[in-house]
């Protein structure tokens, strides 16, 4: 956890929680671009005691992975790949990797999800 929340939200949109009993971490994103708010509304919702909660799907999942891009984010694309390799809409993470291919430090997510769906 950060030791300066508030800054930390202010600078990555993110709101890191933990359970305090079971350790579990959730991190809250605040949505502010059109894939984001696009990505809330593809979301699958699960019931969790019989509560609706909005999951990603595993595209966005990979989405966010492939532009995070640490060695741990790609390492988790790739099993995220594999276990959902019949399901993926390749399309759907083709077409919003190009058009994050236009962020400096970017351009390389088309080739990304190629390889990954190479090795799924």
């Amino acid at each position: 956890m950060p030791a300066d929340v508030e800054s930390f939200v202010r600078d990555t949109f993110v709101l890191p929680l933990r359970h305090a009993s079971t350790g579990v971490r959730v991190d809250l994103i605040f949505s502010t671009t059109a894939y984001e708010r696009q990505a809330i509304a593809h979301a699958l919702r699960v019931p969790v005691s019989g509560v609706p909660v909005p999951f990603a799907t595993a595209e966005d999942l990979l989405i966010h992975k492939l532009f995070a891009g640490r060695p741990r984010d790609l390492e988790d694309a790739i099993g995220v790949a594999r276990r959902n390799r019949q399901t993926i809409d390749w399309e759907y993470l083709a077409r919003w990797a190009a058009e994050f291919a236009a962020v400096p430090g970017r351009e390389g997510m088309p080739d990304q999800v190629r390889r990954l769906r190479d090795q799924a």
